[in-house]
Parts: C-alpha cells; structure tokens; sequence
C-alpha cells in the first residue's frame, strides 16, 4: 500500500532537514509510493522557508502553510484531507518519534488492523511537566472510555486513509485518534516504538494543557456514548432528579402530617422543587439533543452506522439496471 507521512510543524527549523532526511531514508527502503505532507502550522522562526526549499527540491515533499498557529489538532486534521495515499502514519516534527518504527507499523498494519498507534513505553521526557501528567491523563483516559491504552500521547500513529478522512478532529482532540476510530469500527492495536530526547528547540505543549484534555475528554465520551441518542444520557439525569423530587416531596408531607414539620421552612421542599424543575429540564434538554443529533446527520449526509466493505453490490446494481431497462 501507498503511504502519506503527515508531520506537523511549528517552530521546527533545525529539525526539518534532519526530520526530511531520515524520513525520506525509510520510505526509500519501503519501495512503496509515498508522499510527505509538511503542514507549517503558523511557524515564526523561518520554518516556512525551509519547508519551500525542501518542496522545490524534492517532489515527494507537499506542504501546506496555515495564516496562523491553528493548533495541532488542526495541522493533522489538514494533512489527513489532503493526503491521498492509501494509509497514512502521522509523526512529530521534533523527531523524538523515531522514523525507524514506520515500517513496523504498516507492517503490524497490513496484518488487518486498521489502525496502529504507538506507546513509547520508554519515554524520553521529564518526569514532572511530562511523564506524570501522562500517566494520570492515560489511566483516566481509558477508565472513562473503556479503550485500553497506555500512551494516547504519542503522535506516531499508522491508520488507513478512509478511516483518517472519516475522522472531524477539533480543539485538542489529535490524541483521541484511536478512541474516535475505534468508535467508528475501526480494529487497533498498540506496540512499543522508540522515543528520543529533543535534538533542538522546547516542547510546545506543558502541564498546562490537562484542563484542556480533561475537557475534550468529556467531549469525546459524549460523542462515543450518547451522541446518536443524548435521550440516553439526559434523560437519565431527568428521571433521577424527577425521582428525586419525589421522594423529597414525599417525606415533607409525612413529616408535616406526622410530626406537624413547617412545609416553608423545610429545606426537603426547595430540594423537591428544585430537582422537579431540573429534571423536567433535562428531559427537554435530552428532546433537544436528540433533535440536534437528526439535524446534523442529515445536513452532513453522515450515518450512525459505518460499512467496512460490500461484495458484488456493484454488479448487482448493474443488473437491477439493466433488467429495468429490458422491461
């Protein structure tokens, strides 16, 4: 299979003739087509020159150059689209992945999955503004979406282009790429690849950015729980209050019936009124939602449902075609 390597780039001008070279060096080996897609995303230190000088010596090499720093979520989603190979390996600008694992990847790949996604089990980063972060973020990760998986950090990834293009990445989501296409139908799996101290430059991404996964991680869970039916989830959280409501609303009037309790000044009536008016609006909300949900899978012209592959659907159509123009 052909092969589009996508490498997000910002502030990378030391790394991007290394990062050519030893890409370039391993995807000569494959003997397989190939294209290296470079996407600038809003570089200020002359990356995008070089990236130019790169593309007009080697034809191979695509770049595509953002008007501003989008984010990286945004540079893979761009590299993704525009790519048009038949598997894709996403791969850090920093070469603290090393391109020396893509040929184990599409291997492990060509074995059925669809995608493969790195663990860089021996992890060369520092402990306190990395790993650890890392570690609580992965184990956190996987309890709330069920996807066993020890390093969704890792940008070194090999996946099947119809899985990539079928992927909407947003915000910070790059690193839920396994978690999103293994909701789609997608077969994963995760090996070890190396990893390597930072040659040149500083990391652009610290402990500050956990607020932002915990985010997206309510997000992705949303969409790969309760996004074809956010009845399921709101609704839920309705009836709980509802029920709520009542049993609150009950044990104030035995308490003003038995025990002659002041309805007004007993706090179990502002709980009941309040879980009763909470609940009702959850049930809007889950109405609402499911609505939401309609609108956009009919304006997108997208399924709730994905079809891996179809066998002789195409003959068969031509026959319906032809035996209703014989009659």
């Amino acid at each position: 299979m052909s092969v589009s390597v996508i490498v997000p780039i910002y502030n990378e001008i030391e790394n991007i003739p290394l990062l050519h070279t030893a890409v370039s060096r391993v995807l000569q080996k494959l003997g397989r087509p190939y294209e290296l897609i470079l996407v600038n995303d809003g570089s200020k230190d002359g990356s995008g020159d070089a990236l130019e000088a790169l593309a007009r010596q080697d034809s191979s090499v695509k770049v595509i150059e953002f008007r501003k720093n989008y984010g990286q979520t945004a540079a893979m989603q761009a590299g993704m689209q525009a790519a048009c190979m038949d598997t894709l390996v996403l791969l850090d600008g920093d070469l603290q992945n090393d391109p020396e694992d893509i040929p184990m990847l599409l291997a492990k790949l060509d074995e059925g999955y669809d995608l493969i996604h790195g663990w860089r089990k021996n992890r060369q980063d520092t402990f306190i503004n990395r790993k650890l972060p890392s570690k609580i973020a992965n184990w956190l990760i996987s309890k709330v979406t069920g996807f066993p998986v020890h390093d969704l950090g890792c940008t070194l990834k090999a996946i099947r282009t119809d899985i990539a293009q079928e992927l909407q990445l947003y915000g910070e989501m790059h690193r839920f790429i396994p978690i999103l296409a293994h909701w789609r139908g997608a077969r994963c799996a995760e090996v070890v690849t190396n990893h390597h101290p930072r040659r040149f430059g500083q990391s652009k991404y610290g402990i500050s950015r956990t607020t932002r996964v915990i985010l997206d991680l309510m997000t992705v869970k949303y969409f790969i729980q309760y996004v074809v039916s956010p009845m399921k989830l709101f609704g839920s959280i309705g009836l709980l209050c509802l029920l709520t409501g009542f049993v609150s609303g009950a044990v104030t009037c035995w308490m003003k019936m038995s025990q002659s309790v002041d309805m007004t000044g007993n706090p179990l009536l502002l709980l009941t009124v309040m879980s009763t008016m909470m609940g009702v609006q959850f049930l809007f909300f889950g109405m609402l939602g499911e609505l939401c949900s309609r609108i956009y899978f009919a304006s997108t012209n997208q399924t709730n449902y994905t079809i891996r592959r179809t066998m002789n659907f195409e003959n068969a159509a031509i026959e319906m075609k032809s035996h209703r123009r014989a009659a």
